[in-house]
């Protein structure tokens, strides 16, 4: 419990440091995460079922040379497709808002900083400092938030592909 303690006061010291874009960073990192969690289940333990039951229908199918059967594989095939590239564009979205969220955390910080030297001086370097770090802070914070997605968003996407090209290669037609 106390640990749970020491890390809440230094994410709130954190935040603190770095303002209140540090909030809206940390709600778009974790609706990243959670669509790209999803996602991996879905690639993981849904999507495999789901295969299987179209390869079956195919295998299944009396006629797999005729136009008609074409259309219908091509059918199944994007349906499928459909459901692996679902909230892909989503997560790509958040990866890319994040560094723009940091920059507002830059902007907002820049301004508490101008603001302190109209009403200060620049004589009161302390002030200046709190303002500089909360210009810095959202920044960084928004740069490994997208970082973060990117890699595991570009490996989530190379994994469907993947996927989706074994399900194509499991329904041959002649």
């Amino acid at each position: 419990m106390l640990v749970l303690m020491e890390i809440w006061e230094s994410i709130r010291d954190f935040v603190g440091t770095g303002g209140q874009v540090l909030y809206v960073v940390a709600i778009a990192l974790f609706l990243m995460w959670v669509l790209m969690i999803e996602r991996y289940w879905f690639l993981l333990a849904e999507f495999p079922r789901t295969a299987k039951e179209i390869v079956a229908k195919w295998d299944a199918r009396q006629d797999t040379t005729s136009w008609y059967a074409h259309r219908i594989r091509e059918a199944w095939i994007s349906e499928a497709s459909e459901k692996l590239d679902q909230r892909m564009l989503l997560i790509k979205t958040l990866v890319a808002i994040c560094p723009l969220i940091g920059l507002l955390g830059t902007v907002t910080g820049m301004i508490a900083v101008f603001e302190t030297m109209a009403t200060q001086g620049t004589g009161n370097a302390r002030l200046m400092a709190s303002g500089i770090s909360m210009a810095t802070i959202p920044t960084m914070a928004g740069m490994v938030a997208a970082l973060s997605g990117v890699f595991f968003s570009s490996r989530l996407e190379a994994r469907a592909r993947m996927v989706k090209a074994k399900l194509v290669d499991s329904m041959p037609h002649h």
